[in-house]
């Protein structure tokens, strides 16, 4: 079996103890996946004074309060060693405001819509006049043209 080591780090208002067999398993424990062992946050602690509670149980963090609660022990639970992760808050519904921003915009789509419809019906009248008005000149036309036409014939033949 390898041989227990006791590893310590601290944040500056607390420190945590832990003895397990290696470096990476301190992290584990610590729930760290930066290695501060290289920046020389964290190092082997033998002479730690949390030293004997943390041989005592390994594997589990002992936490020694330095500015905050100095000189006091507590032993996080077992589901404090896990990542926990926050729950966002569950949402609340639209707000007034949103409710009111969306029915002013549904009046507003509402309202484009009719002011389109009747604009287009505008034009489909005034093209159906303008298609009313060429019939009729077409007409007028052939009829004046076919008169024109008879009188020339006329004229020709009394030459």
């Amino acid at each position: 079996m390898a041989k227990l080591k006791v590893f310590s780090w601290s944040n500056g208002f607390h420190r945590f103890t832990v003895a397990t067999t290696s470096r990476p398993k301190a992290l584990a424990a610590w729930g760290l996946s930066q290695d501060i062992f290289k920046t020389g946050l964290a190092a082997e602690a033998p002479d730690s004074p949390d030293a004997p509670a943390a041989l005592a149980s390994p594997g589990e963090v002992v936490q020694r309060g330095e500015a905050v609660d100095v000189g006091e022990i507590a032993r996080p639970s077992r589901r404090a060693k896990t990542k926990s992760r926050v729950k966002p808050p569950e949402p609340r519904g639209p707000s007034a405001a949103d409710r009111e921003r969306v029915a002013t915009l549904e009046r507003d789509l509402d309202a484009l819509d009719a002011g389109h419809e009747a604009a287009r019906a505008d034009i489909e009248a005034r093209r159906q006049a303008l298609e009313t008005e060429a019939a009729s000149l077409r007409t007028t036309h052939r009829k004046a043209r076919a008169e024109l036409a008879r009188k020339l014939d006329a004229a020709r033949a009394r030459l």
